[in-house]
């Protein structure tokens, strides 16, 4: 099925044409106006510039006006290769797809609501035959028997001409195109761009990409903490102002070498305060006693980390460079890595 473009915005045209894969552009000259369009010919001449097919209308009231401006247009410089001219379905318009035809040039037969207006442009040889999905139900019509009816005929009677399935309002009309075997389908951006969208595939495919970085990402490139580090001589007060003014939840102690002392948490300042009250504060960090934390290699991958994390039930594990802390690793810094 041949998948196209309905707009007249150059940032949307842009856009989806960056697929690489869409055949071609609908437009109107109401889509036109709507964008502010006031030289006509100067958009229809970019556009046949950018997109591989390009259709647009071609209007007249009798069938030598409608060839007539064919022509016209065609004499911008248009390539008759790559331009379709469409036309609202009438007695004269189908008398001018018939002419626009013995003069080789391709026709998109539109406005079509009825299978005897687009049987009229399958006998007048129309290339493209469109009837417009969303108006016709916006009208309470069966627009999906319609198409198929269409696509029916086409099959049976062997004519040369593709259904163009359009009006869509949403990705659900793409379904339908699809399931009716229309040969063509012209749609917005806003819905081509839904159309790859599934909250499953969404799921799996965050799933697949965190497993494939906790096996690829380095503990030392996922720390987005600095955490404080404090000398072993420093007063606790100090150490709880600086703890403050990093925002963090506990500082490092080391040594006068650099290397690790151990972790003091707010946590272990909330059980100092309880058993010896506030002269604790004027402590140096070297006097108090500290667990062995839970610590890990920069170099150490993520999924070594998130199984330690699991394995001591700790909310942040300390990561160290030769045995020098360097960082604090935390499960949100993981998820966000």
């Amino acid at each position: 099925m041949e998948l196209y473009l309905d707009s007249a915005n150059l940032k949307e045209i842009e856009e989806g044409f960056k697929l690489g894969f869409l055949n071609g552009l609908t437009t109107t000259p109401t889509f036109m106006q709507r964008e502010g369009v006031t030289d006509i010919d100067r958009m229809i001449v970019k556009l046949s510039k950018i997109v591989p097919i390009l259709q647009i209308e071609a209007l007249g009231n009798t069938a030598e006006e409608i060839l007539d401006e064919a022509k016209r247009q065609l004499d911008l410089g248009l390539d008759p290769k790559r331009t379709v001219f469409k036309v609202p379905v009438s007695l004269e318009a189908v008398r001018a797809c018939h002419l626009l035809r013995k003069n080789n040039l391709l026709v998109n037969v539109h406005l079509v609501y009825t299978l005897q207006q687009a049987y009229m442009a399958m006998q007048a040889g129309a290339t493209y035959v469109c009837p417009l999905v969303g108006r016709l139900q916006d009208q309470g019509h069966d627009a999906l028997s319609l198409v198929s009816d269409c696509v029916n005929a086409v099959n049976h009677y062997g004519y040369n001409t593709k259904i163009m399935f359009s009006s869509v309002r949403h990705s659900e009309h793409v379904r339908n195109a699809l399931s009716v075997g229309a040969h063509t389908i012209t749609v917005p951006l806003k819905v081509l761009k839904s159309l790859t969208e599934n909250h499953f595939t969404t799921i799996g495919t965050e799933q697949f990409i965190r497993d494939t970085r906790l096996m690829t990402v380095r503990v030392k490139e996922a720390i987005n903490n600095i955490n404080p580090l404090v000398a072993e001589n420093t007063l606790l007060k100090d150490a709880i102002v600086k703890m403050t003014e990093y925002g963090f939840g506990c500082v490092t102690i080391v040594n006068k070498d650099g290397t690790l002392k151990g972790v003091f948490t707010d946590g272990d300042l909330r059980r100092l305060l309880q058993k010896d009250g506030n002269h604790i504060l004027d402590k140096k960090m070297s006097e108090l006693t500290y667990k062995t934390p839970v610590s890990i290699d920069g170099n150490a991958l993520l999924n070594e980390a998130i199984g330690m994390i699991r394995k001591t039930n700790v909310d942040t594990i300390l990561v160290t460079d030769e045995g020098k802390p360097v960082g604090m690793l935390d499960i949100q810094d993981i998820e966000k890595s």
